[in-house]
C-alpha cells in the first residue's frame, strides 16, 4: 500500500465531506480514493468515515488520525519540492575567459536539455585554479599539459597580413641590422601564460636568436588582438581565435604547442558529465576542431578532483 498516496485521498475525503468531490480534488476516480481509503483502514485496523449517511463523516478514529495524515502529505509535498530543486541545482563552472559567449550560451542550453543547470565563470587559468581549490565553483575547465589533457587546441601565429609559407619558423623573426627594421613580436596572451607553454616557448625564441622582448605575455586578449591588428606583431593564438579577430593564421615549425584543458570537479557525476556528455559543446566553446575524448593526440586523461594540483 502507497501510505502517501491513501493518506492524499483520506485528507481530500475528509476535507471536501464528500468522495466524489474528495476524489475530483485529489486528481484520482472516486473509485480509486475509495480503494485507499479501505486499505487504509484495513491497515489500522478501525474505519475512518461513518458511511451509515449519504454525507461522509470522520469517526472519532479518524478525527484523531487527521493531524497526522495531513503532516504526511505537507512532508511528502515538501520533500518532492526539495528533489525538484536539488535536480535544478545550478552547476558553478570555472571555464576559459577566452571561450567566445555566444558558445557558452550554447553549452548552457545544450546541458539544460540534459537536465544539467550550469552557470559559467569566467576566468584565467590561475584564477581556476584557485576557484576549484576554495570549492567557490563545483568544478573548473583547468589549463594541464597536452598529455594529460581531454581536450587539446592547437596554437600557431596571427598576424594581420597573409604569411609567406605553411609554416612559420621563430628564425625568421629575427630584426635585421637595420635599426630601422622593427622587432616583429610574439605576444602571448594571459591564456596561454602557463609553464607548459609560455616556457617552451621562450626557450624556442631564445635558441633562435630573437630578442627577450621578443616574447612577452600580453596584458589581456583584447591588448594582444589589438597589437597584432594594428602592427607587425603576432599573436600565439588558436586557428579559431584568428578568425574571429580577422587575422591569418599559421603552425610554427616549432616548438609544437597545445593548449590542454581537463575537468576539475569536486563530484564524481560532474566530472563524468562534463567529459562525455558535454564533451562536444565544451569543446566548441575552447575552440577544438575535431575528436573525440582522449582523441586529439594523447592518451586517456586522468581524473582530476577540485583540490588537486595541475
Amino acid at each position: 500500500m502507497d501510505v502517501v498516496a491513501a493518506c492524499r485521498a483520506f485528507v481530500a475525503v475528509s476535507g471536501h465531506g464528500s468522495f466524489t468531490s474528495g476524489a475530483a480534488a485529489a486528481g484520482i476516480p472516486q473509485s480509486v480514493a475509495s480503494r485507499r481509503i479501505a486499505a487504509l483502514e484495513e491497515h489500522f485496523g478501525a474505519r475512518l468515515f461513518d458511511r451509515s449517511s449519504r454525507a461522509v463523516r470522520l469517526t472519532p478514529f479518524g478525527q484523531d488520525m487527521l493531524p497526522t495524515a495531513r503532516r504526511l502529505v505537507d512532508l511528502a509535498d515538501a520533500m518532492a519540492d526539495d528533489a525538484e530543486r536539488a535536480r535544478l541545482r545550478p552547476l558553478r563552472i570555472a571555464v576559459p575567459e577566452i571561450c567566445p559567449p555566444q558558445r557558452l550560451a550554447a553549452l548552457v542550453v545544450a546541458a539544460r536539455r540534459q537536465r544539467i543547470h550550469l552557470e559559467v565563470r569566467p576566468a584565467g587559468p590561475q584564477e581556476r585554479e584557485r576557484l576549484c581549490q576554495t570549492l567557490e565553483v563545483g568544478a573548473g575547465i583547468v589549463a594541464v599539459p597536452e598529455e594529460t589533457a581531454a581536450w587539446r587546441v592547437p596554437l600557431g601565429l596571427a598576424a594581420r597580413t597573409p604569411f609567406p609559407a605553411s609554416t612559420v619558423f621563430l628564425e625568421t623573426l629575427r630584426s635585421g641590422r637595420a635599426r630601422a627594421q622593427a622587432r616583429r613580436r610574439i605576444l602571448i596572451q594571459p591564456e596561454d601564460d602557463v609553464a607548459h607553454l609560455r616556457d617552451p616557448l621562450t626557450r624556442a625564441g631564445q635558441s633562435s636568436g630573437l630578442a627577450p622582448a621578443q616574447v612577452t605575455v600580453a596584458p589581456s586578449l583584447v591588448d594582444a588582438a589589438a597589437a597584432a591588428l594594428g602592427s607587425p606583431d603576432l599573436l600565439l593564438c588558436s586557428r579559431q581565435q584568428a578568425e574571429d579577430f580577422g587575422l591569418h593564421w599559421c603552425r610554427l615549425a616549432g616548438p609544437r604547442l597545445l593548449r590542454g584543458y581537463d575537468v576539475a570537479a569536486g563530484v564524481r557525476e560532474d566530472l563524468d558529465q562534463l567529459r562525455t556528455v558535454l564533451y562536444a559543446d565544451i569543446a566548441r566553446c575552447l575552440g577544438v576542431t575535431d575528436g573525440h575524448p582522449g582523441s586529439a593526440g594523447g592518451g586517456a586523461p586522468g581524473d582530476r578532483s577540485i583540490g588537486d594540483p595541475a
